[in-house]
């Protein structure tokens, strides 16, 4: 009897040191890396959040290690690193990914775009995330939107824009489509990562550029070099970032670690678009008050150009690109869709006037 009762002991501390041991080789740890430095607002910030969350709802048994921007591949470099395994996950924008396949840069931000309720409705109800999985996971990526911001301004200049010739013959960073619409309109656009812009500014590589919005603009410090900065921006009305994942290792995760990823991807998502909302009419005041900047607005028919430029952009590139006519096809029709309901329920900001 007594060795009967020594022998049940003995097996339920060697199954409970299974246990321990299978818990333990359980753990998931994986490698980050980030487009935007942890020192960038929102961008940055949202990323180490988004790390920091997954350890907490995990109970530290899936933990993600955050990554700065060159720690292990250049800025824009995550669609290659995923894709290959070189990492597991990267923190980004498929904005970055254009030259790869230019209707990629619909995920990020289109010009004269919709608020983040109606876009998101077309990623993830309409046939927008069809699409755009399709194309990421020819690549073994898997992929998931993460990260929304509000309204950008649509550049920094050093001169006053008073007639659009103006902007013929510029060097500007842009980015997205509205890049294109640029172009149209005579400017050389590059893509730059947001810490490579203040010097290619200050060594006149570039003569303008756009990146975000107050908030972020002010900590990149354009305004020491261009002062006059214009709204609305009409390229990027709400922009949105992803994460990448390498497919494989996203396949290797269990149920639940898949349910928690794809939690701290929505939670990141309305906490860092609240966010910039938040804090931009302060960073406004400030850059003006306290650094000089002049703010500035498109007048009505400027604006009326780069939506015409837009709408041509649209016919050009869609008829060149069957992929890019596909999302192109995909996005405006729901957005015709959804044009009664926004119209019917759209108020003007006061009628007291």
């Amino acid at each position: 009897m007594k060795i009967s009762k020594t022998l049940a002991i003995c097996a339920f501390a060697f199954s409970v040191a299974l246990v321990g041991t299978s818990a333990q080789a359980a753990k998931v740890k994986w490698k980050m890396h980030s487009a935007w430095g942890s020192q960038v607002p929102h961008l940055g910030w949202e990323a180490l959040r988004f790390a920091e969350d997954i350890g907490k709802l995990s109970d530290g048994q899936f933990t993600v290690k955050f990554f700065e921007p060159g720690a292990l591949i250049p800025a824009n470099e995550g669609f290659d690193a995923t894709s290959k395994g070189s990492v597991e996950m990267a923190w980004s924008t498929a904005g970055y990914d254009v030259g790869k396949y230019p209707a990629l840069a619909y995920f990020t931000a289109v010009p004269f775009g919709p608020t983040l309720g109606e876009y998101m409705a077309w990623i993830w109800h309409h046939g927008g995330a069809e699409i755009r999985d399709r194309i990421y996971e020819k690549h073994n990526i898997k992929t998931m939107h993460c990260l929304a911001i509000g309204p950008e301004t649509s550049g920094w200049f050093k001169n006053e824009i008073t007639d659009l010739e103006q902007l013929r013959g510029l060097k500007m960073r842009f980015f997205g489509l509205g890049a294109r619409v640029m172009q149209k309109l005579g400017v050389s656009t590059q893509l730059l990562a947001g810490g490579d812009i203040f010097p290619a500014l200050e060594k006149g590589v570039i003569d303008a550029t756009e990146f975000s919005m107050p908030a972020m603009d002010i900590k990149y410090g354009f305004y020491q070099i261009a002062k006059n900065n214009y709204f609305p921006g009409w390229h990027q009305q709400v922009s949105i970032g992803l994460v990448e994942i390498n497919m494989d290792k996203w396949n290797s995760l269990s149920d639940q670690n898949k349910i928690i990823l794809e939690t701290a991807c929505r939670s990141s998502m309305v906490r860092s678009y609240v966010e910039t909302e938040a804090v931009n009419p302060g960073a406004m005041a400030e850059m003006g008050e306290k650094y000089g900047v002049i703010t500035r607005r498109w007048r009505d028919d400027q604006i009326a150009v780069f939506e015409k430029a837009w709408n041509e952009v649209v016919e050009e590139d869609s008829a060149n690109d069957p992929l890019f006519a596909e999302v192109t096809e995909s996005y405006s029709k729901w957005r015709k869709t959804y044009s009664k309901w926004g119209t019917a329920q759209a108020l003007k900001p006061t009628y007291l006037d």
